[in-house]
């Protein structure tokens, strides 16, 4: 089973990105999809879910900015960035689960990451 996440990288403040993350190995259609983040010196932390049937979940942080979409015939989930500020600098992970979580540990597999990095 594999997650790999791309779409990283380096954009203005103010700008947009969007992460993507094809699974492989199994389907994940009937899985949560989820989008975290770690930033240099802190602990990775929780930005965006979706579950099977479409509902999704934000950290206040992100909300009204980032949009979180999943395609279950590609397998894939993608996180949609905008008014990016340099405080959403870090590196993107995603993530998969049979059910929706906030916390880092209750997720079962993991994708190796992306950098996104905003400068002011």
């Amino acid at each position: 089973v594999q997650l790999q996440a791309s779409g990283g990288g380096l954009v203005q403040a103010g700008g947009s990105l969007r992460l993507s993350c094809a699974a492989s190995g199994r389907t994940f259609s009937r899985h949560a999809l989820g989008w975290f983040r770690q930033a240099p010196g802190k602990e990775r932390e929780f930005v965006a879910a979706i579950r099977w049937n479409g509902s999704s979940f934000y950290a206040d942080s992100v909300k009204g900015r980032f949009t979180i979409s999943r395609d279950n015939a590609q397998n894939t989930v993608y996180l949609q960035m905008n008014s990016l500020k340099p405080e959403d600098t870090a590196v993107y992970y995603c993530a998969a689960n049979p059910t929706i979580n906030t916390q880092v540990r209750a997720w079962d597999y993991w994708g190796q990451g992306t950098q996104v990095t905003v400068s002011s």
